[in-house]
C-alpha cells in the first residue's frame, strides 16, 4: 500500500473512532436539592450516559448529597435503619457527596434500562422527603 493510501486509510479510521452514536451523547438531568425534597427537571431518560447537574438550593443551610440506586422499590419504600437507607442492599450506581448550600457538583454515570431511586442519605434526610424516582427506558 502506498504511503498516501496508508495515511488516507488511517485518517478514515481516526474519524470513525470519533463517531458517537446518539445513545452515547450524555443526557443532562438537573437535580435540585431542597430542604425536604429532590426535584428533577425530568424523571425519564434513555439508556446510556447521564450527567446529573446537582445543585443544593436548600434554605436550611445544610450540606446534602445525591445517591443513585437501582431498585424496583418505590422511592418512598426503601428500608431505613438509624436514619439512613441501607445502600448496601441495592445496586449503587454513583454518588455526589457533600454538596454545600448554594454549590453545585456533577455526577456522570451510565444507566441501563430500569427504575432508579435518587436520595440524600445524610442522617434522617431520606425520612424528611429527600428522595425521588427516575425511569430509564428506550
Amino acid at each position: 500500500m502506498s504511503p498516501f493510501r496508508q495515511i488516507a486509510a488511517f485518517g478514515s479510521l481516526a474519524l470513525l473512532g470519533f463517531a458517537v452514536s446518539a445513545s452515547e451523547v450524555p443526557q443532562i438531568v438537573k437535580a435540585t436539592l431542597l430542604s425536604n425534597a429532590i426535584q428533577l427537571d425530568t424523571r425519564n431518560v434513555k439508556p446510556g450516559p447521564v450527567t446529573f447537574d446537582v445543585h443544593n438550593s436548600s434554605d436550611d443551610k445544610m450540606t446534602h448529597e445525591l445517591v443513585v440506586l437501582k431498585t424496583e422499590l418505590p422511592d418512598d419504600a426503601l428500608p431505613v435503619r438509624k436514619g439512613r437507607v441501607a445502600e448496601e442492599k441495592f445496586r449503587k450506581i454513583g454518588e455526589v457527596e457533600d454538596v454545600a448550600p448554594g454549590k453545585s457538583k456533577k455526577l456522570v454515570v451510565k444507566l441501563a434500562p430500569g427504575h432508579y431511586v435518587l436520595l440524600c442519605n445524610k442522617p434522617d434526610h431520606y425520612s424528611m422527603g429527600m428522595h425521588t424516582s427516575l425511569v430509564v427506558a428506550p
